[in-house]
């Protein structure tokens, strides 16, 4: 099993949002190297942190996990929808998604500051400058040292 975490801004698609549908397409990736890891390292069962970004507390605020082998994005084909790519070509889709399920929501958000605040963080990809992607790996250890954070919160 991999891990990764998963960007959305809550005014677009929220964790309630994600809880309401279950099941979701995750399209608009618009970065090939997001791409990549949709299309050529994701996996039926990997877990993803649901984040909330670009808000007043950009925060990991649940749990989803990946429900289906990636697929071409159909939004890239539809010119109607404000992913379309004029670019893409149906027989050489170059934009995928896989289906996320909802898991659970965590029993508080881990928020940014505190993800940046913590030295055993220091390689996640979410807290290096610049990193800007909405699909992002992440390593079992961090997976386990941020669910703990989580849990220490909950003892307190």
């Amino acid at each position: 099993m991999a891990y990764w975490l998963l960007k959305s801004e809550p005014g677009e698609f929220s964790l309630d949002d994600m809880e309401r549908a279950g099941v979701e397409p995750w399209d608009g990736v618009r970065n090939y190297q997001a791409r990549n890891w949709i299309r050529d390292a994701m996996q039926v069962g990997d877990q993803a942190f649901f984040y909330h970004s670009n808000c007043k507390e950009p925060a990991i605020v649940g749990i989803v996990s990946v429900a289906s082998e990636p697929y071409p994005d159909p939004t890239q084909f539809d010119p109607q929808d404000k992913h379309f790519d004029p670019k893409s070509d149906p027989r050489r889709p170059r934009w995928y998604l896989v289906d996320v399920r909802f898991e659970r929501r965590l029993a508080r958000p881990i928020l940014l500051k505190e993800l940046k605040a913590r030295p055993e963080l220091a390689e996640l990809p979410l807290v290096r400058r610049g990193n800007r992607l909405s699909v992002m790996p992440v390593t079992e250890a961090q997976w386990r040292f941020i669910l703990r954070l989580e849990n220490a919160a909950t003892k307190a």
